[in-house]
């Protein structure tokens, strides 16, 4: 719950945003807090509902709920930003953690992440 509420979605002009359009994650993030967090704010979750989830809600017949709904497609993209991070720490720097000062150790992210953006650019035909 504390990282949903410092979420800041950037924009060209403007303050960031603090409302994502959705928010996605995997099984582990499917507790009713979170869920309900998400609902009063208007943002769409896109968590699916772990199995023991779903015998608790069936065992409860009428009372349990409707099933969560679940955008299969936008699913699919969840680990994009897991899978920049395991890219991130293969710099044996950061994964180790060399840097004693944590602004020493940001700027190598930052690096790092203008490298990966600089060759994502030059892989887009």
């Amino acid at each position: 719950m504390p990282l949903l509420e410092q979420l800041r979605v950037g924009r060209e002009i403007g303050r960031p945003r603090t409302r994502p359009d959705a928010v996605r994650g995997d099984k582990a993030y499917s507790s009713r807090a979170i869920r309900k967090h998400l609902r009063e704010r208007g943002i769409k979750a896109v968590i699916p509902e772990p199995r023991d989830q779903q015998g608790h809600r069936k065992r409860r017949g009428s009372r349990g709920g409707r099933p969560v709904g679940l955008d299969a497609a936008d699913y699919k993209n969840r680990n994009v930003i897991e899978r920049r991070f395991c890219h991130t720490k293969q710099w044996r720097g950061l994964a180790t953690r060399y840097n004693k000062h944590a602004i020493v150790y940001r700027a190598a992210v930052l690096i790092h992440a203008a490298i990966a953006w600089i060759h994502a650019l030059s892989d887009t035909p």
